[in-house]
C-alpha cells in the first residue's frame, strides 16, 4: 500500500473530517484498528483516570511521580491548550512532528473500512508512540465519560475516578447516578479502583459488581495538611511526610493523594520517599490556577463546568483581596453557562466575555444571553480571547486581578497572548 504523505496540519484537518460526527461513543471501530496495530494489551503497566474534574491534574501528577521514580512513563491527556503535541508525553517529552506523522501513517495503513473520530485517532497515535518509546507504564486520562471512551480499549491495572459532576449531560445522562455509571465503565473485574471523592451509589454498585478492590479517600487512604503546606499521606502501605504539591490550590492534595494511591497499587513499580517528594515538587500543568505575577496579577484556569467553577471561586476567595477582579471568560455552547457564571459572580467586579471560534464555541453575545441575570457587575463583549485579554489589560490597574476561565479554548489563546507558547 502506498504511504499517504501529508503535513501535520493536513493530517489533523483530515482527522477532523474523517468521521461524520465529532463525538461518537462506540469502542468497536477504535478497538478493531488497535488490534490490527497489535496495540492490545499495552506494554507494561497501565492506569486509566476518569472523572468530571481533577483527572488531568491527577494523571499528570501520577506520570510525574512514576518518571521521578525512574520508570519510563507515557501520559495521554486531552484536550490540548495550544499544540496537539501536548496530548502525549513520555517522561515529560512531547513527540516531534516526524514521530506523529509516522504514527498517523501506521494507523491509516491498517484503518481500512473503519472511520475514526479525531479523539480515536489521538488515542491510537499515543499508544503507538508509547510502544515505540518502550514505556514501563501508560497513564491514560479519559476523554469523555468512560464506558465508551476510546481510552477504555485498554484493560488497565488500576482505575482512578476523581469526581462525578454534571457535565456532558447530552452524552452521559442527566443525573449523577447515570453519569457515575458511565464513568465507572472503566472498571475491570478484580481491579484496584481508587475513588478520590464521594461518589454516587451507581459507582459503588459498579465496583461491587466487578469485585473491584476499592480504595476510597478518607476510608482506605488519608491525608492531613499542615499550616506550612506539608502533608502526611497514609494508606495500607504506611505513612509519609511530603512537600506540598507544586500545582496550586488545595484541591491538588486530593489529586496528589489519589495519584499516590494508584502508584502504590501498581505491581513492580517501586518508588522511594525521596523520589515521590521530588516528583511532587516537579509537577507542571498549565491552566490550573496558573499565576502570572505583576502589577496586575493574572490567574488562568480551565474551569468549564459548575463544580470546577465553584472550586475556582473558592480559590479566589482564599487569595489576598485584589482591588478589583476582572473576568475574561469564553465558553462552549454545550456547557451549563448560567451555572458556571452564577458560581463565579460573587468574585467578579467586571466581565469581559469572549467569542470562541470553534465548532462548539459560543459568541460573546451568546454567552451573555445564556447567563442573563447571573452577572452582578458590568459586562463587555470581545471578538475573541486575544481581544478580551487586551481589553482586560487596558482597564486593569495596579492591585487588580484578571482571571481567565471557561474553556481550554479560552486559556490556550490567553497563554499565547502572554507569550508563554
Amino acid at each position: 500500500m502506498t504511504t499517504i504523505r501529508r503535513s501535520l496540519p493536513e493530517w489533523l484537518a483530515f482527522q477532523q473530517q474523517l468521521h461524520p460526527r465529532s463525538i461518537e461513543l462506540d469502542l468497536t471501530r477504535v478497538r478493531a484498528v488497535a488490534q490490527r496495530l497489535g496495540l492490545l494489551p499495552v506494554r507494561g503497566r497501565s492506569v486509566i483516570i476518569g472523572g468530571t474534574n481533577g483527572k488531568g491534574s491527577t494523571a499528570t501528577t501520577l506520570a510525574t511521580l512514576l518518571s521521578a521514580a525512574g520508570h519510563r512513563t507515557g501520559l495521554f491527556t486531552s484536550p490540548h491548550l495550544v499544540r496537539y503535541h501536548e496530548r502525549m508525553r513520555v517522561d515529560g517529552r512531547m513527540p516531534q512532528d516526524a514521530e506523529l506523522l509516522t504514527a498517523f501513517e501506521q494507523i491509516e495503513a491498517v484503518r481500512g473500512e473503519h472511520s475514526l473520530t479525531f479523539f480515536e485517532y489521538n488515542t491510537l497515535a499515543a499508544l503507538l508512540w508509547f510502544r515505540e518509546q518502550q514505556v514501563d507504564c501508560t497513564v491514560l486520562e479519559v476523554g469523555l465519560g468512560g464506558r465508551l471512551d476510546a481510552t477504555n480499549i485498554v484493560d488497565a491495572d488500576v482505575a482512578v475516578l476523581c469526581s462525578v459532576g454534571l457535565d456532558h449531560t447530552e452524552w452521559l445522562g442527566s443525573t449523577l447516578e447515570q453519569i457515575g455509571r458511565e464513568k465507572a465503565g472503566i472498571f475491570r473485574h478484580g481491579q484496584t479502583v481508587v475513588l478520590a471523592d464521594c461518589m454516587p451509589d451507581s459507582v459503588h454498585e459498579m465496583a461491587q459488581r466487578a469485585e473491584c478492590r476499592v480504595q476510597l479517600a478518607g476510608r482506605d487512604y488519608h491525608w492531613d495538611v499542615a499550616a506550612d503546606g506539608r502533608w502526611i499521606y497514609s494508606d495500607p502501605h504506611g505513612s509519609m511526610s511530603l512537600p506540598a504539591p507544586a500545582l496550586p490550590g488545595t484541591i491538588q492534595y486530593r489529586n496528589a493523594a489519589a495519584a499516590l494511591r494508584a502508584l502504590r497499587a501498581l505491581p513492580n513499580l517501586p518508588a522511594t520517599h525521596a523520589q515521590l517528594a521530588a516528583g511532587l515538587r516537579a509537577v507542571q500543568l498549565d491552566g490550573r490556577l496558573q499565576r502570572i505575577a505583576g502589577e496586575v496579577e493574572w490567574l488562568l484556569d480551565v474551569a468549564h463546568n459548575p463544580d470546577a467553577a465553584a472550586q475556582l471561586s473558592a480559590a479566589l476567595a482564599a487569595l489576598p483581596a485584589a482591588r478589583r477582579t476582572i473576568a475574561v471568560c469564553g465558553m462552549l455552547e454545550d456547557k451549563d453557562v448560567a451555572a458556571v457564571v452564577a458560581r463565579m459572580a460573587s468574585q467578579i467586579d467586571h466581565w469581559v466575555l469572549c467569542s470562541i471560534d470553534e465548532a462548539r464555541g459560543l459568541t460573546a453575545a451568546g454567552l451573555r444571553d445564556r447567563a442573563s441575570g447571573q452577572f452582578n457587575a458590568a459586562v463587555e463583549l470581545a471578538g475573541d480571547v486575544t481581544a478580551g485579554c487586551q481589553r482586560a489589560a487596558a482597564i486593569a490597574g495596579p492591585g487588580d486581578r484578571v482571571v481567565v476561565f471557561g474553556s481550554f479554548h479560552t486559556v490556550g489563546p490567553a497563554l499565547q497572548w502572554h507569550g508563554l507558547y
